[in-house]
């Protein structure tokens, strides 16, 4: 057995992950589609401040996913710039909008494991319930709009991702870091 061989069984290689719920989103106008909604006046002021909030943790994400969804498109725009990852660089991924947990395993499984760190920016309910099925301790009862939980996983790829393998590295959201006086 090689040297490298018994290095990686004794250090498994680690991977985060970063669940970012979308800003909170404008409800002004009721005939547009949920698809279209876009941010509204807090969100468009919490969606960067999250970002600086990953800056100044030094977070680096190596992918960003992204649901096609207006509001979590622009949520991914604003925290993009302040992290200084490229926009052009955000995928959107349908399979993110109204999915539920198998269909976020998917797109994490799809993720290529030279990835070690990745954020999917995306929606309530199935945000929360994958983040809870992930971490073996530590429920969340809700991530809030610009709500975002850093999960490390103890896996060597992707595709070993599933329940209980997490551990919550960080759960904050703006009304936590920002309280308002």
């Amino acid at each position: 057995m090689s040297a490298n061989y018994k290095k990686i069984l004794l250090f498994p290689a680690m991977k985060t992950l970063y669940l970012l719920r979308h800003a909170k989103s404008s409800w002004k106008n009721p005939e547009l589609l949920d698809f279209e909604r876009p941010l509204n006046r807090r969100g468009k002021k919490d969606a960067p401040a999250m970002g600086k909030f990953l800056k100044s943790k030094e977070v680096e994400i190596e992918l960003l996913l992204c649901s096609p969804a207006k509001r979590a498109c622009k949520t991914a725009k604003k925290v993009a710039k302040e992290i200084a990852y490229p926009k052009q660089k955000i995928l959107y991924k349908k399979e993110i909008y109204e999915a539920n947990v198998a269909d976020l395993f998917g797109v994490v499984q799809e993720t290529p494991n030279a990835i070690a760190s990745l954020m999917i920016v995306g929606h309530n309910p199935s945000l929360n319930d994958f983040a809870n099925l992930l971490l073996s301790e530590n429920p969340i009862e809700n991530i809030p709009t610009a709500g975002i939980v850093a999960i490390s996983l103890s896996i060597n790829s992707w595709q070993e991702i599933e329940e209980n393998t997490g551990k919550l590295l960080f759960f904050e959201y703006p009304k936590k870091i920002f309280p308002v006086v």
